[in-house]
């Protein structure tokens, strides 16, 4: 998933006020979240007058397609866990962590009008177009990044301004039902290119699969030609047909 909004409600309203947009958050690769609140969040005074363990909230994490698709949302990601006020060494700390490798100025507020939280997820939940997934904390924790996840905002871009032509070409690859609609790149990963179709009868989401999975860029660009069907990349391979009979 790509990083996107976010909002964080109690698991227990009672008097508390429903989901809220934090100022920022940070998904840590050990699986804990550092969530930052104003001070007068309800949540931070919930979760500060409770000793060890917290309080059970709610985050939920929004994947947006980088293409301006009719409907952005791609995935949504429930963590529910336990929410603790960090002290105020301990969240400047984590603060000056969080901003070597994710710099965001909204850190510049722990300690004056905000509070570094620190949430500890004990149950995942994923849903996508492929359907809705249970994860383990464990599991989540083991998750790598895709080899793709860096470069694919810019290159779905290119590919829907520059390169209207290739998206038109993917084309022959969808169900016949769903071809007369708007085809627009919706996702990449290591496995394939998802195409988003808009068509009058709603969104339509379509994996078209690499071969092999693609671990390079160099894959990337082959995986691509197959599925484009790149008159070249036919000819190397009947070239490659042609030689081994003459063996």
């Amino acid at each position: 998933m790509r990083r996107g909004p976010a909002s964080l409600a109690p698991v227990i309203t009672d008097a508390l006020e429903p989901a809220t947009a934090p100022l920022t958050y940070h998904v840590h690769d050990s699986g804990s979240v550092s969530v930052l609140l104003a001070d007068d969040h309800p949540l931070v005074e919930a979760a500060g007058s409770v000793r060890d363990s917290g309080i059970a909230v709610l985050l939920e994490l929004i994947d947006l397609a980088p293409v301006a698709l009719r409907e952005r949302t791609r995935a949504l990601l429930w963590i529910t866990g336990w929410l603790r006020v960090l002290p105020p060494n301990t969240a400047r700390a984590r603060a000056v962590m969080i901003a070597e490798t994710t710099p965001d100025a909204a850190l510049l507020d722990v300690g004056h009008g905000a509070r570094l939280c620190r949430m500890q997820p004990s149950s995942l939940v994923l849903a996508d177009a492929d359907g809705t997934h249970t994860l383990t904390p464990n599991r989540f924790v083991d998750a790598r990044p895709d080899p793709f996840s860096e470069l694919e905002a810019d290159w779905l871009r290119h590919l829907e301004s520059d390169h209207p032509d290739v998206v038109e070409a993917l084309t022959r690859h969808l169900p016949p039902g769903i071809r007369g609609g708007h085809p627009r790149p919706l996702g990449l990963d290591q496995f394939g290119l998802r195409l988003r179709v808009e068509a009058d009868t709603g969104d339509h989401d379509v994996r078209l699969a690499f071969s092999h999975p693609a671990t390079s860029q160099q894959d990337l660009a082959r995986e691509m030609r197959r599925l484009v069907g790149c008159p070249f990349l036919a000819g190397v391979r009947q070239q490659g047909q042609q030689g081994r009979q003459d063996r």
